[in-house]
């Protein structure tokens, strides 16, 4: 009985310590997601200028910039006669990175994590550092080094945030995952197939192409070298020395079905979601002209209004006397360069009624124009046709009464 009730006591207190803890794990998140800041506006005010054409412009530029020195780098003489240069611009450049990241977080500290081009500045800047923790560890001349300066052109990459175009291309490629994974796990069935067939008619100890079919592994680099169809003939070639006759057979086949059918399945695929994101992303362009046309419509109507209530307070102000003295007021604030909204009703359907009918009416009041143009001109000719003789008429009867 004693042991039992020890039991059930240390079982009765890990489950209060359990529920003590998912409470309060519970309270802190609920602490954290209604967390309401104190420095909005200022937030706010970040968040614009993260926004903004200056600093999506000054980021292209230092990563541009960034990109340019890397390429100098390469150059050893340039390297160790600006090494100095290198080095402080590569501090400057880190900071501007750092700053980038330490803003975004500020602006959105929980829903920074949820994006992923901005995983990918956290991965960038932690490859940044890199090469200094090597050094520090391991010394200068540690082996691994190369491979920690060379993946700092992985810092490139922080292009893709900023260029619509290249983010339209990296959602194309993720949708298209699971299709290509599809026809990529064909193919290499397709390969494992001719591979062991392969192995099996050309790989044979006894006058086989032990360099090309000697092995399983060396069998599907030889296919892969079929599949992109570079070097076949050479491969060809010594299959024929050898005289296998079913060679060519087993080739040309393994090249429709491999290059001519997979290859072009797979850019099929390819073009196939490239195009429907790039409609996807026309389409959120147009979407955002309209709002960005909404928005400068609601901003003319308001300047309108305000200018109409302005002088309508002039004239409880006894300025005017008349209200057609106060649209005389109005239409001289008007000017030329004032925009107009005009596209909702240019757009609707009795506007584009009645203006079709006004060209018709106009392509009748033409064609009756010229008609009593053609009216006109056969009068004039006929009544000059007729002055000759009434001349000779008046001519006669002159000589008669003489």
């Amino acid at each position: 009985m004693d042991r039992s009730a020890v039991f059930f006591s240390h079982d009765h207190i890990k489950e209060i310590s359990s529920s003590l803890l998912n409470l309060s794990s519970l309270r802190i998140w609920t602490q954290i997601t209604n967390f309401r800041r104190k420095d909005t506006e200022y937030c706010a005010y970040v968040k614009r200028f993260i926004e903004g054409r200056f600093f999506s412009m000054l980021m292209i530029s230092t990563i541009s910039l960034n990109a340019l020195c890397m390429v100098l780098q390469t150059d050893y003489d340039i390297k160790n006669y600006l090494f100095l240069v290198f080095e402080v611009v590569e501090v400057l450049f880190v900071s501007v990175y750092c700053f980038e990241f330490c803003i975004k977080l500020y602006v959105d500290p929980l829903g920074y994590w949820k994006n992923g081009y901005n995983l990918l500045d956290v991965v960038i800047i932690i490859i940044l550092s890199v090469p200094f923790h090597v050094r520090k560890l391991f010394g200068r001349h540690c082996p691994y080094l190369n491979i920690g300066e060379g993946i700092q052109s992985l810092r490139i990459l922080k292009l893709i945030p900023y260029s619509r175009g290249i983010k339209t291309l990296i959602t194309a490629l993720g949708q298209t995952i699971c299709t290509v994974a599809s026809v990529m796990i064909l193919l290499f069935l397709l390969m494992f197939i001719f591979a062991i067939l392969g192995f099996s008619l050309f790989g044979s100890s006894d006058g086989g192409d032990l360099n090309n079919w000697g092995n399983l592994a060396v069998a599907f680099f030889t296919l892969f070298s079929l599949t992109t169809v570079d070097g076949w003939t050479d491969l060809q070639k010594d299959l024929d020395e050898r005289g296998f006759g079913l060679s060519r057979a087993f080739t040309i086949f393994f090249i429709l079905l491999g290059s001519f059918v997979f290859l072009s399945m797979f850019v099929g695929v390819m073009i196939f979601h490239t195009e429907d994101s790039i409609k996807k992303f026309k389409k959120e362009l147009e979407n955002e002209r309209h709002v960005a046309l909404l928005q400068e419509k609601q901003n003319i109507l308001k300047k309108q209004q305000e200018e109409v209530s302005r002088l309508m307070q002039k004239g409880t102000n006894s300025e005017y006397k008349t209200f057609s003295e106060l649209v005389k007021g109005f239409k001289k604030t008007l000017r030329h360069s004032d925009p107009m909204v005009l596209e909702d009703f240019c757009t609707t359907l009795p506007f584009i009624d009645i203006y079709l009918s006004t060209l018709d009416n106009q392509d009748n009041t033409i064609s009756k124009l010229q008609e009593l143009y053609y009216e006109m001109v056969n009068v004039l000719n006929q009544m000059l046709d007729d002055i000759p003789t009434k001349k000779r008429s008046f001519s006669s009867e002159k000589s008669v009464e003489f």
